[in-house]
């Protein structure tokens, strides 16, 4: 059975708590994505991604130079290590409908990442169902 460690992306770029949103923002420019981990040192605490600077950011009126990733980030963030099976976080990433997820070592050290375009570059086959069960649509929140 195929393991994460195989399919994943390593050498990810990551910001700091402590950067600034138009930091964050940058990166995800330069990379071309959509998702930054957030790590002390070594130890991932969150993700930023484009629609936390978006949304929690901009919709409130913050600003992107003064603002640091800490304040907007996503602090409760689902990972994988890099010894599970490939089948068991694809079934995770369609169980709460996300497209990438950090991947940590035994000591949680952030050590890579493993996106659906991972997945559908390199097991084809399997991804199909992942993807339509991720990408089914959810409720809008009407409430604001």
């Amino acid at each position: 059975m195929q393991q994460i460690s195989e399919v994943m992306t390593r050498r990810v770029r990551v910001v700091s708590p402590d950067d600034t949103l138009q930091a964050a923002a940058q990166v995800m420019d330069e990379l071309n994505v959509g998702a930054v981990p957030v790590c002390n040192g070594e130890r991932l605490v969150g993700m930023i991604t484009d629609r936390d600077i978006t949304v929690r950011a901009v919709a409130a009126g913050l600003s992107a130079d003064g603002t640091h990733v800490g304040d907007v980030m996503t602090d409760q963030v689902r990972w994988c290590f890099e010894d599970q099976p490939v089948d068991e976080v694809m079934k995770q990433m369609s169980d709460v409908q996300i497209r990438r997820v950090p991947v940590v070592d035994r000591d949680n050290r952030l050590v890579g990442i493993v996106s659906l375009g991972d997945l559908a570059t390199k097991h084809p086959e399997d991804v199909e169902g992942t993807l339509e069960r991720i990408s089914s649509p959810s409720t809008p929140d009407r409430q604001h």
